[in-house]
């Protein structure tokens, strides 16, 4: 490995039409300023793309050949699901309603030509049972839409595919947040908060890293 550190990217995005908070973007800030000892020989790095499809389509492989991560921690937010989904695989499918943040529409309902999914792998089980450990409602999902995430997703799985390309991905859709202060009316659902969210995540990259390190062991 390259100055013999692993690599990490966390990923997050920003606003899109209908969600003009993201709470992916502080997510993704606070994981980058946690500092514990197993992240002594880590290098993680933070990146949130615009909501646009030619954002990833231009940035992702940047990031892929400059930073050239063994992995890569993937968030998203799923405004209309009230717990955290760990997504264990991507469609092949593309909404043509819903425009991304530059108003463009995908012009098709699939991605690419060919299978109809494809996963992340086995891995994302031992990242549920990190994220379930701390506490928080988190759940798997076999569905993981068919905006940008579902895109990124796709994107990011064909890139652990390339010899050159990260060792493993997972991507993790997390609720709406609570609002501070606000009362929570009789009954309601909860909501999870930032404390609990940046909790959870920092369970799954700590378990990322150790999965990470061993599949890079076992390539070496």
């Amino acid at each position: 490995m390259r100055d013999k550190k692993l690599r990490i990217l966390i990923t997050g995005f920003g606003p899109f039409p209908g969600a003009p908070f993201n709470p992916t973007q502080p997510l993704v800030e606070r994981l980058l300023r946690l500092r514990r000892p197993a992240f002594g020989d880590v290098e993680v790095t933070g990146h949130i793309f615009p909501v646009t499809y030619k954002a990833v389509d231009r940035e992702l492989p940047q990031l892929l050949a400059k930073r050239r991560p063994h992995a890569l921690l993937m968030f998203g937010l799923a405004s209309r699901t009230p717990h955290v989904r760990i997504e264990t695989r991507a469609r092949n499918a593309v909404t043509t309603l819903w425009p991304d943040a530059d108003h463009a529409r995908a012009r098709k309902g699939s991605i690419t030509d060919g299978a109809g999914a494809t996963s992340f792998g086995p891995h994302t089980e031992k990242l549920l049972r990190a994220a379930v450990g701390t506490g928080v409602d988190a759940r798997v999902s076999r569905d993981a839409g068919s905006y940008l995430c579902n895109y990124l997703s796709w994107r990011a799985i064909e890139a652990t595919s390339r010899d050159n390309g990260p060792r493993l991905a997972a991507f993790i859709h997390v609720p709406p947040l609570a609002r501070d202060g606000a009362p929570r009316p009789k009954g309601a659902i909860h909501r999870v908060t930032l404390e609990e969210l940046v909790d959870a995540g920092e369970a799954m990259l700590l378990e990322m890293v150790r999965l990470t390190r061993r599949a890079v062991r076992e390539t070496a």
